[in-house]
Order: C-alpha cells, then sequence, then structure tokens
C-alpha cells in the first residue's frame, strides 16, 4: 500500500482481511475446539443450562462469532442433541463469519444442521440470543497511544514501519488509566461496539454471551501486538495479509462500557472450564478409548485448564440478561 502512514487499526483490518480470506489460518495456530472436544461439548452443555434458565424460548438463536473450522458448533451440537433434545429442536443456528473459505469449511462441519450465516453480529434476527465467541475479539483491529510529552503519538504503518504521529488520542476505559511516560495504551473500539450491541440486543430481547480469549484479568497497559506465521512469531509490521495479526482482549475496559445486563468475570478459562467438569468428562472419553490412547485426551485438557499453559492467560466473560440467575462455571464470581 503506498500514500504515507496508515493508522494500525486500519493496517491491521485489511491485513487480517486478506489473510482470512487468502490462508488457512490453522496453518498457523490451533485454538481450544481443535485441542480437545469436550471443549465445545462442555460450551453446548453451557448453553443448554442458559436456555432452560432463559424459560426454554422456542425458537431461541444459537450463534458463534467467529466459528473457525465450526468444531465447536459441531461439538457443541452433537453434545446438545444428546442431553437436551428439546432445546435442539428450540435453537436456530447462526455463523458470524467473512471468510468463504471459513464458510464452506463449517458447512462440511455442521452438514446435518441448518445453518445460516451473517458477515457481521450487528445481522443476526431479533429473538432470545445464546452468543458463543472463543477467540474472536482478539483478531479485532486496535489502536495504539504512546505517552510522550504529556500528550499522546498514535501508532502508524509506513512501509512495514513504525510511526507515532500526533493524530488521535485514546478514548474509554482505558483511556483513564496512569500511563508511565513512554508507556503504550491499547484501544479495540470494534471490541467495545460489539459488547455495546451485544448489551443492548440481550437486555431488549434476552440471553446470554459468552466470550472466551486472551488477555489480562486486571487493568493494566502495554504493546500486545503480535503476529503469527508458518506457526512461528513474526513481524507484525509485515506485508499484510502474510500473518494473522492479534492483540490482548482488554476485558476489564469490555467490563467498563457493559451496562443494562450482569456481568460475570473475566475469570480464567481453567478455573471455568473445571468449574463445568472438564476433567470428568475427560475421563468419561478417556475409558471409551482403546487401552494406552487415552493419554492424550487427558493431555489436552491439562493444555486448555493448566495455569502455566492457557489456564490462566485465557479468560471468560459472560453477559446475561438481567433476570437471568448466575451462569454455569460463574457461581464464585457472582456480581
Amino acid at each position: 500500500m503506498t500514500g504515507g502512514p496508515e493508522r494500525l487499526d486500519r493496517f491491521m483490518a485489511r491485513a487480517n482481511a486478506i489473510y482470512y480470506a487468502t490462508r488457512d489460518p490453522f496453518a498457523d495456530f490451533t485454538t481450544a475446539p481443535e485441542i480437545s472436544q469436550a471443549f465445545g461439548e462442555i460450551l453446548g452443555a453451557w448453553a443448554a443450562v442458559v436456555w432452560q434458565g432463559m424459560g426454554c424460548p422456542d425458537p431461541v438463536i444459537l450463534a458463534e462469532a467467529g466459528p473457525g473450522r465450526g468444531t465447536l458448533m459441531a461439538d457443541a451440537r452433537r453434545l446438545i442433541g444428546k442431553v437436551a433434545p428439546d432445546f435442539a429442536k428450540a435453537l436456530r443456528l447462526h455463523l458470524i463469519e467473512t471468510s468463504p473459505s471459513l464458510r464452506k469449511v463449517q458447512q462440511a462441519a455442521l452438514a446435518s444442521h441448518e445453518v445460516s450465516w451473517h458477515e457481521r453480529i450487528e445481522s443476526l434476527p431479533d429473538g432470545p440470543l445464546i452468543l458463543l465467541a472463543n477467540e474472536f475479539l482478539d483478531a479485532l483491529p486496535i489502536r495504539q497511544f504512546r505517552r510522550e510529552g504529556g500528550g499522546w503519538l498514535e501508532h502508524h504503518v509506513d512501509q512495514g514501519r513504525s510511526a507515532w504521529l500526533e493524530e488521535g488520542s485514546p478514548s474509554g476505559p482505558a483511556a483513564l488509566r496512569a500511563v508511565p511516560e513512554g508507556g503504550h495504551i491499547e484501544v479495540c473500539e470494534p471490541a467495545m461496539e460489539v459488547v455495546s450491541w451485544l448489551c443492548a440486543r440481550l437486555g431488549d430481547q434476552g440471553g446470554a454471551a459468552l466470550l472466551l480469549d486472551y488477555g489480562p484479568g486486571a487493568a493494566g497497559h502495554g504493546d500486545t501486538l503480535q503476529a503469527l506465521r508458518d506457526g512461528a512469531p513474526c513481524d507484525p509490521l509485515g506485508p499484510a495479509g502474510e500473518a494473522d495479526l492479534t492483540a490482548h482482549v482488554d476485558f476489564p475496559a469490555l467490563r467498563d462500557i457493559a451496562s443494562g445486563v450482569r456481568v460475570f468475570g473475566p475469570m480464567p478459562q481453567g478455573r471455568f472450564l473445571e468449574a463445568l467438569g472438564l476433567f470428568a468428562r475427560i475421563e468419561r472419553l478417556a475409558r471409551s478409548q482403546p487401552p494406552g490412547q487415552g493419554g492424550g485426551l487427558v493431555e489436552a485438557a491439562h493444555r486448555l485448564a493448566d495455569p502455566a499453559r492457557m489456564g490462566t492467560l485465557f479468560k471468560v466473560m459472560a453477559l446475561c440478561h438481567p433476570s437471568l440467575a448466575t451462569p454455569p462455571g460463574f457461581e464464585d464470581d457472582n456480581p
């Protein structure tokens, strides 16, 4: 791209649009549903309990934002069909996905179910909603600001190099944090727009949203922009579309702007999954395997839940209509 420095969020949005349209992202990274089928099954059970707490509306929208290969929803839907047949009959599947190639993969994974796709979360049809979003927010474009001389400089990209210009200043809850001279702050405006829309939607029409992603559980600041290419870290400012660009999700900022709903978390993913019975589910699955083949299932569960691996870095937050009871997994995090 020519024409001078490009604001970081615009570069990130353009780069990821090219990347997801032209590459298989799962060649570069592995998400929780691909690590263990128990992940999607547990979230399916979570959705079934929430639906019952909503009064069993029929129909109800079961949606996923950023559905990847469709693995999470396929595992969730299979579990729902077994343990909550009434929910299975009532639900209508909707996926938020912009990549045509990933839509084809998702269609194959969910071939036995009727599915509707959407470019944007805001285009979901009206009605009670249960939304799952695993590693969706981290790919949304961020703006970066650096504290300098008592003011702010904003990060731009100029032919693969950083350029800090006096163009804008941070807004929202993150802007209120004390940042030292030379320190960075990140603002993800699209993530804030998604949470604001969800709060209005859930408050008006009922339901819940479960957001799972990596990021801090406490307010902070710093540069978290990162890139993966061929499974390895690389320069995030390299040629647009050659790498997957992500940044840590600022859960405290998202919680601060949530209004009109009950907010639970953020809490560590490991504690959430354990509370939902991850290891009990893994034990049952392992017993069904041939002798000596259950160890891989146990190892996958530990990868998801252990504090030194994904259990602490990844966080979980729920948004619920005010009338709903505390959702599963958050019993010790009641706001």
